[in-house]
């Protein structure tokens, strides 16, 4: 026998839209393992965060709505700004900065949740339960905030991509960490004071910076990946905090995912997660096959050369990198792999995990240009296909094609799995210039007898061979 639908409450119905919710949520995360389901994985997940919204709004004794809404109606249009404004080269950043956001938002809810139970008296104050996800939930929420705005100004090039360390930088740290632990316990343990959290809070802050500053720019989509879980876990606390199951589910959600993007991350890096962390990656070293590189010969070349090695080709490979991003080139190799394939060139694209600034970014980056997802190669997967590769064409990537990473043990990136492009038959690389990648190491490929250098912007430069090839 089925109820009537009039029979159901409005706490059932609350219930059910966020049932909908984790449901649309769990499915957007499906998808989004998937670049050809991706956009369908972004709709749903969009859906799903809107009927938590709308369900939000019936919630019973709800206040300041005139409040809410005006805010929403000064907020929504600008992330719908940033979202459609944001340049491809930038989303590394923009990501960086809507996660810290999340963490910020989990530590001011946490704050003001712990503001007004100590207002009240007896069995209405915080339970344990609360305490300890207050505790943590304004702690994490603070350090992903600040880290995620560290690693913004790192993208952005505000401050500088190199680790930037400071004597007793470990002391300090563990000093810091022992304070906010402390603090926290106290809290946790019935000293239920408001200056006490404001404490953890803007000590978190501080160690949020403090520990994404000595990270290099190189290992930013780890940093990236981990910020994320670290986002994910304080809004789970935060559904502790206010009892919503929505987002306990929703935060876990992002937290495994992010957790398990590091490790991943990581494991493309050939380190632990601890040495990205804390191994001060990207500091400048010299190394035995710098000396090599810099006492090797570089090779120049034309466009027009190039294009005749390329259209005679039967396989060529197209590695892009961030040089790739920053020049906007995207469509301009979509176009020159066009040419190619006209010509009866077998064209594939090799993509390393940690390319770019953030995990996926050279994938996010060519499908707005409409490239083929079966073009698309992991590295795992392209790696035993270059021996076989008549060019491979690098454009604006350097550490991930680094030979060094395998054979000079004193490399800083040495054990790092990356593209084995020096396979290749031939090695065409596009730069602006000679200067090092985010590691600060050179990169012997480059003086390699069978590679070539096209200099220039990367965007002008494959315009060139687009044009130069259609001539051949």
């Amino acid at each position: 026998m089925t109820l009537p639908l009039a029979s159901i409450s409005r706490t059932d119905w609350i219930s059910l839209a966020y049932i909908v919710t984790i449901v649309c949520f769990i499915l957007a995360l499906r998808f989004l393992s998937d670049p050809a389901r991706a956009r369908l994985g972004n709709s749903i997940g969009a859906f799903g965060m809107a009927v938590a919204i709308v369900a939000t709004f019936f919630q019973p004794h709800l206040k300041n709505i005139a409040s809410i809404l005006i805010v929403m109606a000064v907020a929504a249009p600008i992330g719908a700004y940033a979202a459609r404004a944001v340049k491809m080269t930038a989303m590394p950043q923009m990501v960086a900065l809507f996660n810290g956001v999340g963490g910020g938002a989990a530590a001011l809810i946490s704050l003001a949740d712990f503001h007004e139970a100590i207002a009240k008296s007896g069995a209405e104050r915080l339970s344990l339960s609360s305490s300890i996800a207050v505790v943590l939930s304004a702690m994490i929420g603070s350090i992903s905030f600040m880290g995620s705005l560290v690693a913004f100004a790192k993208l952005q090039e505000l401050i500088g991509g190199r680790p930037i360390t400071y004597p007793g930088q470990s002391v300090g740290n563990a000093a810091l960490v022992a304070v906010l632990g402390g603090l926290g316990i106290a809290i946790i343990a019935g000293y239920e004071h408001l200056w006490a959290l404001v404490v953890i809070i803007l000590g978190s802050l501080a160690f949020g910076a403090l520990f994404v500053l000595p990270i290099g720019g190189a290992d930013m989509p780890v940093v990236i990946a981990l910020l994320n879980a670290f986002t994910g876990v304080a809004t789970a606390l935060t559904g502790f905090v206010l009892h919503q199951n929505v987002l306990i589910v929703s935060g876990m959600l992002v937290g495994a995912s992010g957790t398990l993007l590091t490790l991943m991350m990581a494991r493309a890096m050939g380190r632990s997660v601890a040495n990205v962390l804390f191994g001060a990656f990207g500091t400048l070293q010299v190394t035995a096959a710098e000396v090599e590189a810099a006492g090797g010969a570089v090779r120049p070349t034309t466009p027009e050369d190039v294009a005749v090695m390329l259209a005679y080709g039967q396989r060529v490979v197209i590695v892009p990198g961030y040089g790739l991003a920053v020049a906007q080139a995207q469509h301009a190799v979509r176009e020159l792999a066009t040419e190619l394939e006209k010509k009866g060139v077998d064209v594939k694209y090799a993509i390393h995990p940690v390319a770019g600034r953030m995990p996926g970014h050279m994938n996010v980056l060519l499908a707005e240009a409409n490239v083929p997802y079966d073009q698309l190669k992991e590295m795992d997967e392209i790696n035993p296909a270059f021996d076989q590769t008549d060019v491979a064409l690098v454009i604006g990537a350097n550490d991930v094609t680094n030979p060094a990473a395998r054979n000079d043990a004193s490399s800083p990136i040495y054990g790092m799995p990356i593209l084995n492009v020096d396979h290749a038959h031939n090695v065409v690389v596009l730069k602006r210039s000679m200067n090092p990648g985010f590691a600060g190491i050179d990169n012997p490929l480059f003086v390699d007898p069978k590679t070539v250098m096209l200099f220039g912007d990367a965007k002008a430069s494959v315009e060139k061979l687009v044009a130069a090839v259609k001539q051949v």
